[in-house]
């Protein structure tokens, strides 16, 4: 879709810088994905609990979670499950945490987010360093035994088409800033996650 010309971005006085002086992190998108059942979005909620509960002790931490099944509700609940509907589903996402990012928070993403493609166009929306690629790296098998949803049982049926995994691909990040190992325990991928952040320096 084109812009038109008749839309100008409108710059405002207080930006990212002035609302991150205010504050002791830095705002940024932590993008978790990976296959249906494969852990991101409970990886996702935990992490958020994690960070909330450190905020309760130390510096406030400012966070919001986006899940692919809510933003299905509302923002995305005229999509399908087609390449093209997948595409355009990731790309409001990036823009929703984007504006959020703006904001100074700490955004945590959990969508399949199949195609590399899709992942790579919202990380070219983000500077350096605040797109968070989390690839929570489980096993089919494992992802089919969990089956939270009972989708595998559905796509393996035939009542479900364009299922990831199963007879759409799933193309595995290429070089993500985390690939965790979702067999392991989720506190040990959670501490994973704190001592990259600490590292990156994203907060205190």
């Amino acid at each position: 879709m084109v812009i038109s010309n008749d839309i100008v971005w409108h710059p405002h006085k207080i930006g990212l810088n002035e609302r991150e002086s205010q504050q002791t992190h830095k705002g940024c998108v932590l993008w978790f994905t990976g296959l249906s059942g494969s852990g991101k979005s409970t990886l996702a909620d935990a992490l958020e609990q994690a960070l909330y509960h450190y905020s309760q002790k130390h510096s406030l931490i400012h966070t919001y979670l986006l899940d692919g099944d809510n933003l299905r509700y509302g923002l995305c609940r005229d999509l399908g499950f087609s390449a093209e509907d997948r595409h355009e589903n990731i790309r409001r996402v990036g823009e929703v945490a984007k504006l959020m990012v703006d904001a100074g928070l700490i955004v945590l993403t959990a969508f399949i987010s199949p195609y590399q493609k899709d992942r790579q166009q919202v990380r070219e929306r983000f500077e350096q360093g605040r797109f968070i690629e989390i690839f929570v790296d489980t096993p089919l098998s494992i992802c089919e035994a969990r089956d939270p949803k009972g989708l595998y049982q559905k796509a393996r049926r035939g009542e479900i088409k364009e299922f990831s995994g199963i007879d759409s691909p799933y193309e595995r990040p290429i070089d993500p800033e985390l690939h965790l190992d979702g067999t392991l325990p989720i506190n040990t991928l959670i501490q994973q996650i704190i001592t990259y952040l600490r590292q990156k320096k994203i907060y205190c």
